[in-house]
């Protein structure tokens, strides 16, 4: 684009409560990518944006310039045996506690003959990353080049790995930028930040699970809804089959939340049990994924029963280069805590769980920190369930024993027992649907 603007003057427009116009913000976009706007402008422009934000016109063009900073990915050339176009489907989930379901999803949705190409990010904070869980199997790789990628969905039809570097590195940087400016919390750059990679890497079908609660990034079911329906409007603006589930995030997800023990309680889904609520959120996210490409009536949970789904998901671990075989990580040190009274759980808070294990070492303060992958948390009770005093409530795992005192402190006032046992009226998993009808 050959017309500049003064990036003040765009400042002052989105401060003042302005719009901007597509130009300006494609040139915004592309000048702060190439370092022509400095860190400090688009720190005030962020902050414009949080406290003015942004129409639905606006956030498609900002999210469309982010996308135009580097390469899209396209597998329009995935072919059926008759030689008919394989659509294809993903899922993004804004971040949970125990939240493993991107693991059994992605080779549940594979056995029904849809490529899912899921990439998917690491954890940070109190929220754990798909790809730190899945590199808690022996061998596995996170890293694929484009045509391993491609080949991997044309042959497996599922494959789970790291965005590459050249997918909108607009993105990267601003948000880095985002997290040292108090510029987070905007809805518009949330949306356009998440929406600019899924857009971008090509898929026909997108189905967004959007976490509410105290363990979820979004804490109010209002704010969640808000994300949801901006986000769902970027993808169907962009021609992409998308829907949303606003999705419980008060309790962790499952009995587990870590790493290797998270993939432990993910082969059981897919091997036909596991926890009642993963399997029904892993249900609902693929039968949302599967209508997205026009599959509908189809009974999911047979595949988990059958040993499709299973077979997806070594077929993928093997590709990848991990053995589905190979025995999980076991951690060095366990720690039991156990119920001070008996009574019927009728609390647990996923925050201080997710904070507990991040401090045992299944999760990072800062991106380049490490993980253990044998560290992390199970859960023996959960709201809703009884327990008798003396029994054990959660198990602590890690390789370093100096963490376990800082866990607990986390947990402190985390879980509520209710001594007389009284029935707990627990809260929907899903809270809503939002597809493009809603808008």
């Amino acid at each position: 684009m050959s017309r500049t603007f003064d990036v003040v003057d765009l400042i002052r427009t989105k401060r003042d409560g302005g719009r901007l116009s597509q130009d300006q913000i494609q040139w915004l976009v592309g000048a702060y990518t190439d370092e022509r706007v400095a860190e400090e402008q688009m720190s005030a422009m962020a902050m414009a944006i949080l406290l003015r934000g942004m129409d639905r016109e606006e956030i498609a063009q900002w999210t469309a310039a982010m996308i135009a900073s580097g390469e899209r990915m396209d597998f329009s050339g995935l072919t059926a045996a008759d030689g008919s176009r394989r659509l294809t489907a993903d899922k993004h989930s804004t971040g949970g506690v125990g939240d493993k379901i991107t693991l059994p999803l992605a080779p549940l949705v594979a056995s029904f003959g849809v490529p899912v190409p899921q990439l998917s990010g690491r954890g940070l904070g109190h929220t754990g990353g798909t790809l730190d869980k899945m590199e808690a199997i022996v061998g596995w790789r996170a890293h694929l080049s484009n045509d391993e990628m491609f080949a991997q969905l044309d042959s497996v039809g599922a494959v789970i790995c790291a965005a590459g570097s050249g997918l909108a590195p607009a993105d990267k940087k601003l948000y880095a930028l985002r997290d040292v400016t108090g510029t987070v919390e905007s809805i518009p750059l949330i949306a356009s930040s998440i929406m600019s990679k899924k857009i971008a890497e090509g898929a026909d079908a997108l189905v967004l699970d959007v976490k509410t609660g105290t363990g979820a990034f979004m804490k109010s079911y209002d704010d969640a809804a808000e994300l949801a329906r901006t986000m769902v409007a970027l993808g169907t603006d962009a021609g992409v089959n998308t829907t949303a589930l606003i999705t419980e995030m008060n309790t962790p997800l499952g009995l587990t939340a870590g790493n290797g023990v998270e993939v432990e309680e993910s082969v059981e889904v897919l091997a036909g049990g596991g926890p009642a609520d993963v399997v029904d959120l892993t249900a609902a996210l693929a039968e949302e994924m599967l209508a997205g490409v026009g599959i509908t009536g189809v009974d999911v949970r047979e595949h988990l029963r059958n040993g499709k789904a299973m077979d997806s998901w070594r077929a993928m671990v093997a590709a990848q280069g991990g053995n589905p075989d190979a025995p999980l990580p076991q951690p060095k040190h366990t720690h039991t805590i156990t119920a001070a009274v008996s009574g019927t759980v009728t609390r647990m808070d996923a925050y201080a769980v997710g904070v507990a294990a991040w401090r045992l070492g299944a999760g990072r303060g800062r991106k380049e920190d490490p993980v253990q992958a044998a560290a992390g948390i199970r859960m023996h009770a959960k709201p809703g369930d009884t327990i008798t005093a003396g029994a054990p409530l959660l198990s602590l795992y890690t390789d370093d024993e100096a963490r376990i005192s800082r866990a607990e402190e986390a947990l402190a006032g985390a879980i509520d027992v209710d001594a007389s046992g009284g029935p707990v009226e627990l809260p929907d998993l899903i809270h809503a649907r939002i597809t493009a009808a809603d808008l």
